[in-house]
């Protein structure tokens, strides 16, 4: 099973993309027109991009930053969209929050159904999908992150789809600073079909299939560490829980489920606070097994464990964690890395680092 995630109003279920046959005021997109009226903003980072309202389809992209392995796609299978990071955005940091990239992700895909045309209600289906009562989840997720943007940094979210498989979707996203081209972070995430009525899990059904299997590109995975396997924690294991968790009439979209940011917010109240003082999230793998709405009453759990790929040689850090019902139902899995802060970021609220990590 899996959990179903809904991400706020325009994607069900923290679910994959929301599909839809809208255009965007522009119409530009994937026309000559919109990309000879694009500017060549990057200065030498060699691509010309078509834009309006923030949305921007990359166009001649050449290899100007060495990632091109990870966005190897070519006119509107891939679209760019650009944010400011807000103040209420970053965390006591200073930086954008993880919670905010996961906004990001979700917005920056829904728009990006929607300029394809291939989505069809504020919920996140297609025509077909809606006479079948179907809505995209989230199954699982990883993100990496090299860089954290700041406070009114501004950033460039590229998104595409891929295949996964005969039943899922993949979406990825790869978040840039817009100013120097630097890759900031990526994400992938695997999304399946579920019957709202039924809540169960369904085959993705030929004609759901038609609305967008031309837009789906045979990608390379950007994030290959999904398949390591997260131990199951329990009372014994655990080395912190955190109870009396609850969501909130504001964790809510239009379906009544929880946002996925909200997950990773959950996940988080059981790292000890001298690891989120001393240290950054620098990776994360999530598997979605249950559904979580209004009534649910839930604990966090977290073991926390060094870095065995590397004997812990530069200090990371790295959690397991589950997310359950009181009853100790299931809802997720996850696994954190945690890499130690720059030491820039502790004089912002005149933070003095801790000598060492007391808690582990």
């Amino acid at each position: 099973m899996f959990v179903e995630i809904i991400m706020v109003p325009l994607i069900t279920a923290a679910s994959a993309c929301s599909l839809h046959n809208v255009m965007l005021p522009s119409q530009n997109y994937g026309t000559k027109k919109g990309i000879k009226c694009g500017t060549n903003l990057g200065q030498g980072f060699g691509m010309k991009r078509a834009c309006c309202g923030g949305l921007q389809i990359k166009a001649n992209s050449q290899n100007y930053n060495g990632d091109d392995k990870f966005s190897r796609v070519f006119s509107t299978s891939s679209i760019r969209q650009n944010f400011t990071i807000r103040a209420y955005e970053v965390d006591a940091n200073g930086i954008a929050s993880i919670e905010t990239l996961m906004n990001y992700f979700q917005h920056s895909i829904t728009y990006h159904c929607k300029t394809l045309g291939v989505h069809d209600d504020v919920a996140g289906s297609t025509k077909e999908m809606i006479k079948r009562n179907l809505v995209w989840v989230y199954s699982e997720m990883q993100v990496s992150t090299y860089r954290y943007p700041k406070w009114d940094d501004a950033v460039e979210v590229e998104t595409w789809l891929s295949t996964a498989g005969m039943n899922a979707v993949r979406f990825n996203w790869i978040v840039r600073d817009f100013k120097t081209n630097q890759m900031l972070n990526r994400a992938s995430s695997i999304s399946v079909l579920m019957n709202k009525l039924t809540r169960r899990l369904s085959k993705i059904p030929e004609e759901v299939r038609r609305e967008f299997e031309s837009y789906l590109v045979n990608s390379r995975i950007i994030i290959k560490d999904g398949d390591k396997k997260i131990p199951k924690l329990d009372d014994t294991t655990a080395d912190y829980i955190c109870t009396g968790l609850r969501p909130r009439w504001s964790d809510l979209d239009i379906n009544f489920h929880v946002n996925n940011a909200k997950y990773v917010s959950w996940i988080l109240e059981s790292i000890p606070q001298s690891i989120l003082m001393n240290y950054e999230l620098s990776a994360m793998s999530l598997k979605f097994k249950r559904e979580c709405n209004r009534d649910s009453k839930l604990q966090s759990l977290a073991e926390v464990c060094s870095d065995k790929n590397n004997n812990n040689s530069d200090n990371n850090i790295e959690c397991n964690h589950m997310l359950r019902f009181e009853d100790g139902v299931e809802i997720l899995r996850g696994r954190t890395q945690w890499r130690p802060k720059p030491t820039n970021n502790f004089d912002i609220f005149n933070h003095v680092p801790e000598d060492s990590i007391k808690d582990l």
